[in-house]
């Protein structure tokens, strides 16, 4: 945690604190972070709860995602979860309204790492074998995750019996149109020969998805990178060896 001071026109003091909060895995336990950055005028009393706020908030995220993990979503209890985070009931109430905001807040910080993980845009200036090679390594980064594979393989068993909160996972996270629009953006440059771009980026991504997703959902043996290199350069072979100009 950062803390700055300053003051502002009006000469009061200002306190800013950024926290930054990741996802780690110790021991094979996942421990979530995330960054949080906010200023306030007024006593440092008042900074230092905010602070302790914050705190509190990773320590829940931290026993939620435990608990989940162990008991599923069905079978997780609040109480459980207070008793993990060693905070009382009423202070996971007063930061998550249920177990439905708990999950909720656990989606955020997933699709917090998928985003910039996918963040690939088409680049007519750069050879397409390359960027294909890029984009599926994209979602590799993502598979080969330890931690972001344990939560994948909580979540997917939930939402299955959600349809609703399937539709949102699937509306946030979802790496199709960014394959679509890569597809698409390379078919009008003309360096392949795409008819249907949802298509060819169905097939790109599960391609990579059949060997290093939904085998891992299933077994939680995750590939290593060696082994999704040759995922991604495979399946780029395929995919250009049908589009390719």
């Amino acid at each position: 945690m950062r803390l700055s001071v300053g003051r502002n026109a009006d000469g009061k003091v200002n306190y800013t604190v950024q926290c930054t909060f990741k996802l780690e895995n110790v021991n094979g336990i996942v421990y979530i972070e995330r960054e949080i950055g906010f200023a306030m005028a007024g006593t440092r009393a008042g900074l230092q709860n905010m602070a302790l706020t914050e705190e509190k908030n990773r320590q829940i995220l931290d026993a939620a995602v435990a608990e989940f993990q162990e008991l599923g979503f069905s079978g997780a209890s609040m109480d459980r979860i207070a008793a993990r985070a060693q905070v009382s009931k009423r202070t996971v109430y007063n930061h998550f309204a249920n177990k439905e905001a708990l999950f909720r807040a656990i989606l955020d910080l997933m699709a917090g790492q998928a985003g910039p993980a996918l963040d690939i845009t088409y680049d007519p200036a750069r050879p397409i074998e390359g960027q294909l090679r890029d984009l599926g390594w994209g979602e590799g980064q993502l598979m080969t995750s330890p931690v972001f594979m344990r939560l994948a393989r909580m979540v997917v068993g939930e939402i299955i019996r959600d349809p609703v909160l399937a539709a949102e996972m699937n509306a946030r996270m979802d790496a199709m149109d960014i394959f679509r629009r890569f597809m698409q953006a390379a078919a009008e440059d003309g360096v392949l020969a795409v008819a249907d771009p949802e298509a060819a980026a169905e097939q790109f991504l599960g391609l990579i998805k059949a060997r290093a997703f939904w085998p891992v959902i299933f077994s939680g043996e995750i590939v290593s990178e060696d082994e999704m290199n040759r995922i991604v350069d495979e399946s780029v072979a395929m995919i250009l060896n049908t589009y390719g100009r």
